[in-house]
């Protein structure tokens, strides 16, 4: 198993060089490209994801980098929007010269690109992409999370087994494939376990929810299963407590940022990630001690993610011993290490095959909100 090196120390002068973009080539760096939403509604996600990459190719670097050349990261905000998306990508490849792409972070996103990095035989690797579809495109794509069969499927079973739920209540964005493929999968999974489900459905850009929450209580259900993002399901939070609905509700990794962007009414809430920062995992403790002495705050599961994937890389490229993009896509498909989020093989599909975890939202010492590890689901 490949072990992981932490140089803190030589990190902040090796910064700049690794973030530095150039047109021209230079034989002694491997360029990488990320994408993600530095801005918009969505920003918490690339910002975490972005500083869990360049935290790893920091370190990486302070090691003496891959075959002994440095990681030379590239940077583009897509702002969560496709199209901008598509634009980073053209930049990143053409004007940069990257052949190695970590991003973007939402489905919609990252689906966008993956036909043009097929075609280019760009190798793309999805943080935290989990629509099912995002590797149909080719085999030069590949995901660090798992997908969202297995967490709809997580969420049932634990609202099943765990919180004993027999009724469960959906809200869910029938404009998202996110949160209609959560659905799906949670509907199937609690089916099985006997429990029955009833659904209301909105749009992206809503915002008063009250109406459909009317209809939900009168259900009175055991537990609300949520699976949004975090700005929306904030939203949802505060409106279903203020109408007096105090069931445990329950999501998915959509909610990462949810603590810093809610209050109380999350509480009492649960979601499927793809680590837990109180993790007494080498792996996890040695992450989160590097990233909050870099940034002052504990990762969430986006940075884990970022972090992992340029590991992912490293790896691959060693193995491979250069940075053709074929070699290292079959040395990545051949990966079978441990890393933060896990202990990660590749399926026929690209598709990580590891476990999930259920977190708990709690109060922190200081009245604020955090969230801590509630149990393990495997695949």
């Amino acid at each position: 198993m490949k072990k992981h090196v932490f140089v803190i120390g030589a990190i902040a002068g090796l910064m700049a060089m690794a973030t530095v973009g150039c047109s021209k080539s230079n034989s002694n760096v491997i360029k990488i490209g990320c994408i993600g939403p530095l801005s918009g509604d969505v920003a918490v996600y690339g910002v975490e994801n972005k500083n869990g990459v360049e935290l790893a190719v920091a370190e990486i670097n302070a090691a003496g980098g891959i075959n002994g050349k440095l990681i030379q990261l590239i940077s583009e905000d897509d702002e969560g929007n496709a199209d901008k998306t598509v634009n980073a990508f053209k930049k990143i490849t053409t004007k940069d010269g990257a052949k190695i792409i970590i991003g973007s972070l939402t489905s919609g996103c990252t689906k966008s690109i993956t036909a043009l990095s097929q075609a280019s035989k760009v190798i793309q690797i999805a943080p935290a992409a989990t629509a099912v579809d995002i590797t149909d495109a080719g085999n030069y794509i590949f995901r660090a999370c798992f997908i969202d069969p297995f967490q709809g499927t997580v969420g049932g079973k634990f609202a099943a087994e765990n919180l004993k739920a027999k009724k469960a209540a959906i809200l869910y964005d029938i404009t998202n494939d996110y949160s209609v493929g959560l659905y799906e999968n949670f509907v199937a999974e609690f089916g099985k376990n006997g429990g029955s489900v009833v659904a209301e459905s909105y749009a992206k850009g809503e915002k008063d929810f009250n109406a459909i929450i009317t209809k939900i209580k009168s259900a009175n259900p055991d537990m609300i299963y949520l699976p949004d993002y975090y700005g929306t399901v904030a939203l949802i939070a505060k409106q279903l407590r203020a109408q007096g609905v105090t069931a445990p509700i329950v999501g998915a990794d959509g909610w990462d940022g949810l603590t810093s962007n809610a209050g109380d009414e999350v509480l009492n809430g649960f979601y499927s990630n793809h680590y837990a920062a109180d993790s007494t995992s080498l792996y996890v403790r040695n992450f989160v001690k590097a990233f909050s002495d870099k940034y002052g705050k504990e990762p969430n599961s986006f940075a884990a993610l970022g972090y992992d994937s340029v590991y992912l890389l490293r790896d691959a490229i060693e193995k491979a011993g250069s940075e053709d993009v074929a070699a290292v896509r079959s040395a990545l498909e051949a990966s079978d290490n441990d890393y933060v989020t896990g202990h990660l093989t590749f399926d026929a599909k690209h598709n990580p095959v590891k476990s999930a975890v259920i977190v708990e939202i709690v109060k922190d010492d200081n009245g604020g909100l955090k969230t801590i590890y509630n149990t393990t689901v495997n695949p």
